[in-house]
């Protein structure tokens, strides 16, 4: 399927806010009612919309301790790779892992309820010998800027 400057515009919207009226998005996107859901339709059934999900606001339900950590690991062979990533994909505190180019292999992000439980998590990632050599961690103080929406209409100009 390839996507038209309407297409792009209606994925732009529904990231946004996923909620919106079907009514509300056509507007927004200057189609009328029938066939914007039509173009929903097929975006879903062709996999650009991936699913729809809610957005927490998490430090309403408490305290919580974010850490972004460069992982670089003894060895580089794929099957290195591979091990490591199968662990960390099944690790609840890891909210993002991103293979990098530079100094270290790996950018994680950690979301845990304390200094404490990411140490564990740490010393028990070490202890299972995934092949981290080292990591280097550094605290988020705050975030203020955190979007949940890609720049999709400066990404793809139709």
């Amino acid at each position: 399927m390839k996507l038209d400057r309407i297409d792009v515009k209606i994925l732009y919207e529904l990231q946004k806010n996923g909620r919106i009226t079907n009514v509300e998005l056509a507007d927004l996107v200057s189609l009328s009612p029938s066939p914007c859901l039509m173009r929903v339709k097929k975006l879903q059934e062709a996999g650009f919309i991936a699913g729809y999900s809610a957005q927490i606001n998490v430090a309403k339900l408490g305290q919580t301790f974010t850490v972004f950590t460069e992982v670089t690991l003894k060895n580089h062979r794929q099957i290195d790779f591979a091990r490591f990533l199968a662990v960390a994909q099944k690790e609840d505190s890891v909210m993002e892992c991103h293979l990098v180019s530079g100094g270290y292999d790996y950018l994680i992000k950690f979301v845990a309820s304390g200094i404490t439980e990411y140490q564990e998590t740490m010393e028990r990632l070490i202890d299972m010998e995934i092949g981290i050599d080292k990591y280097f961690s550094f605290v988020v103080l705050k975030t203020p800027i955190a979007k949940t929406y890609m720049p999709l209409t400066s990404l793809f100009p139709m």
